[in-house]
């Protein structure tokens, strides 16, 4: 998870920002949360399924918004340092504003 790399995750406990994640996420630390597996051989109970769309349910807007991102060109192969992707980003939100 990019997070990791880039200290994301830190940033946000330190700021008290909780992080909502999907299951490629699982192991990132206390403060992510992200679904529940299925255990070997058996089910969710239902509150862990309810748990786990609620999740699902909270993390569509910004799955949403990373899509919409992703149909700009420059996004989709870029190779930029994460500093240089903020400010890439923060001019195509403001096109994306005045669309």
């Amino acid at each position: 998870m990019p997070g990791r790399t880039h200290k994301i995750i830190r940033i946000c406990e330190r700021q008290g920002v909780p992080v909502l994640a999907d299951m490629a996420c699982i192991g990132a630390g206390e403060w992510v949360t992200t679904p529940k597996r299925r255990p070997p051989q058996g089910e969710l109970t239902t509150t862990e399924r309810t748990v786990n769309r609620g999740l699902s349910a909270a993390r569509v807007p910004v799955e949403r918004g990373i899509a919409r991102l992703k149909s700009w060109r420059i996004f989709r192969r870029a190779r930029y340092s994460p500093n240089r992707m903020t400010s890439i980003a923060t001019a195509v939100l403001t096109l994306e504003r005045h669309r």
